[in-house]
């Protein structure tokens, strides 16, 4: 559905927004009928001629999802574009007068790189089949996201979730227009990307000497010559890299981390070929003061557009920090389906902020992401189905709720 309906999709939005009121009063039957529920939020998501007989139909049974009954209203509800990833309607004359749009200072788009598959499940204690990290993927490549983190090319030693990466790697069924990065921390993890078929990679560095031992058993200083290989060979094939500062914000050994040296970092890692540096609050200590410091000694040494914040949870502060970072001009956000995550050397930390939870509020903004946030919720069920855990979204919490 576009911003501007016409007369026939505003009469229908109408009814279906009369149907919600007269929900919202009613009391829920006791009755767990989820893939009926499912199909309601479906209705209510996809819209469509039937859209509105099936809310009818969910009225007359006296149920419906907890999400629509308590977290969206009708009047979110009638923005079909908070659930399939289009920019909400823009202000018409019929608002208050002087009332400003909430997307002021916000990009127009911003890109959501999903990584899941790989710092998602990379913490995982029981080894996750290899079928289902192929499954998750593919789920995840019809949802509309543009970047799929895929696995990460380490050593098994180190990461023993991450030995079938050759596998997942050639199981999975590449989408057009997706783009399927790897982790890769020397050239040997690179050749043997490269010959599983990968065509984009990741380094993966860190703005603590503590934690660079701790997590690629080398300094700062050995890890960019490491990176430098890697960069070079990946160039010399047209290999795109990204790179990672990790603990952006804190380091579980160290503490704080001065922003002049994530600055540090990040320049050396853009000088050298990296297109894009993803700054992660690795143990989700941030705040949006200690972000927007950080971000501002970073754009002193690389242009906006090459940034990318990648924020945990810890201390749910994570959607206050991506805000930050949205106003200061980033446009590229890291997350997890379901907020899975947790990095294996920094104790303590939760998971990654999750993907349903920042569509939703970027949905609610009128920030277009190109991703359908429904079809991310159901990816989200499937693996913490798998992992027989609970979900950490918490939008995937009220909307799946009986």
């Amino acid at each position: 559905m576009s911003a501007a309906a016409g007369d026939g999709d505003s009469s229908d939005w109408l009814r279906r927004a009369r149907c919600l009121r007269s929900l919202r009063a009613s009391v829920p039957a006791r009755v767990s009928v989820r893939r009926r529920q499912r199909r309601w939020l479906a209705a209510a998501a996809g819209g469509g001629d039937g859209a509105a007989g099936d809310l009818e139909e969910a009225a007359a049974m006296g149920n419906m999802p907890s999400a629509l009954k308590h977290c969206l209203s009708y009047q979110h509800l009638l923005k079909e574009q908070l659930w399939i990833g289009e920019a909400a309607p823009q202000p018409t004359a019929l608002q208050h007068p002087g009332q400003e749009l909430l997307t002021s200072g916000f990009p127009e788009f911003v890109k959501i790189v999903e990584v899941g598959p790989r710092d998602g499940l990379q913490n995982e204690k029981a080894i996750v089949p290899t079928d289902v990290k192929i499954e998750f993927i593919n789920r995840l490549s019809k949802t509309g996201l543009p970047v799929i983190e895929v696995t990460s090319f380490v050593s098994s030693k180190w990461v023993p979730q991450m030995a079938d990466h050759t596998e997942v790697m050639r199981g999975i069924e590449c989408y057009p227009g997706v783009r399927y990065p790897v982790l890769t921390p020397n050239l040997q993890g690179f050749h043997s990307a490269i010959a599983a078929g990968a065509t984009e990679v990741s380094v993966f560095g860190a703005a603590s000497e503590s934690f660079s031992k701790m997590n690629i058993n080398c300094s700062i200083n050995e890890s960019m010559e490491r990176f430098e290989d890697v960069v070079k060979s990946a160039r010399k094939m047209d290999i795109p890299v990204r790179g990672y500062v990790s603990c952006a914000l804190g380091c579980p050994y160290e503490g704080n981390i001065e922003p002049a040296k994530v600055a540090e970092v990040s320049k050396r890692l853009y000088s050298m070929g990296c297109y894009e540096i993803s700054l992660g609050d690795t143990i989700g200590v941030g705040t949006p003061g200690s972000m927007k410091r950080m971000l501002e000694s970073v754009m002193m040494e690389l242009p906006v557009a090459a940034i990318a914040v990648h924020c945990h949870d810890t201390y749910g502060q994570a959607l206050a920090n991506i805000l930050t970072a949205m106003q200061m001009g980033v446009h590229v956000v890291d997350s997890a389906a379901a907020g899975l995550g947790g990095c294996p050397y920094a104790k303590g930390a939760t998971g990654n902020v999750a993907t349903e939870d920042v569509l939703y509020m970027l949905n609610g903004l009128g920030i277009n992401t190109g991703v359908n946030l429904f079809k991310v919720m159901e990816a989200g069920h499937f693996i913490c189905t798998a992992l027989n855990k609970q979900t950490n979204s918490k939008v995937a919490q009220a909307s799946f709720s009986s």
